[in-house]
């Protein structure tokens, strides 16, 4: 009898032992993944909303192009940025940038102890004048069309609406400044008869003459000549240094040249 029990206690242990689950094994350690590379950082560049060839506009394609534009791009490529280009008016840019809603100016402006107030420049890479154009058969000089109560348009916001301005003011000058949103507007009106010449930078005149045979510069006014730089928020050293150290490198390579000779830049 004790045989019978010894036997079918070894037998329940045996089902038992069977019954039991095999030990789980240990999940294997998932594969890590890679680190995700850091995104490239996105600045917005303002321009000019009204175009200002050939440092930066929109061409027929749609495309945002010109001198500073690819300048700035290359920059960026160097100092590890990307940049998308916003478009503004011209005489709201800086308050955008203080806005933080552009990161930058790079659109041909000139460096002024004024703007300086509100921005930081980088280093200058260009000199401009201020000149007047007119029709090519306007026999007048500058200082006659200055003085004898003829119309003068500008684009708003510009070094040379601010120097018109203030030259209004002095005594023997006798003209109406007619303010548009953009050098384009003006030099519409100028064929007609709206006004009798629009103020610029000379570069802006330079592209104009290049388009337009039937029109001149009158003269270049009495205005000591303007840096252009990049500008940024007056809190942004980082990236002020960033630009800085890129236009300088940039200045050293033969892009440089290209970028010159392809968009007319002496």
């Amino acid at each position: 009898m004790k045989r019978l029990l010894f036997v079918a206690a070894l037998v329940l242990g045996l089902a038992l032992v069977g019954c039991q689950k095999a030990p789980e094994k240990a999940p294997e350690k998932a594969a890590e993944k890679p680190a995700a590379a850091a995104e490239e950082k996105v600045l917005i560049n303002g321009i000019d909303g009204g175009g200002f060839p050939p440092y930066a506009f929109v061409n027929k394609e749609g495309k945002t192009v010109g001198f500073d534009v690819e300048a700035v791009e290359w920059i960026g490529k160097k100092m590890g940025f990307k940049v998308q280009h916003q478009p503004v008016e011209w005489s709201a840019i800086i308050p955008a940038l203080e806005a933080k809603k552009i990161d930058m100016i790079a659109s041909g402006m000139s460096a002024t102890a004024e703007r300086a107030q509100r921005v930081s420049f980088t280093d200058p890479y260009y000199k401009v004048t201020q000149v007047l154009v007119v029709k090519a058969d306007n026999k007048a000089t500058l200082e006659q069309l200055l003085t004898t109560n003829k119309k003068l348009g500008v684009q708003r916001g510009t070094v040379t609406a601010k120097y018109l301005e203030d030259l209004s003011k002095k005594p023997g000058m006798k003209f109406k400044l007619v303010q548009y949103d953009s050098t384009d507007l003006s030099m519409q009106d100028l064929p007609i008869g709206r006004i009798d010449g629009s103020g610029m930078d000379s570069t802006i005149a330079k592209e104009v003459l290049k388009k337009d045979a039937k029109m001149k510069v009158a003269g270049t006014f009495d205005a000591a000549p303007e840096n252009y730089g990049y500008a940024v928020r007056k809190d942004d050293a980082e990236l002020l240094k960033k630009l800085n150290e890129g236009l300088k490198l940039l200045m050293a390579d033969p892009y440089w040249t290209e970028l010159k000779k392809k968009y007319d830049i002496d």
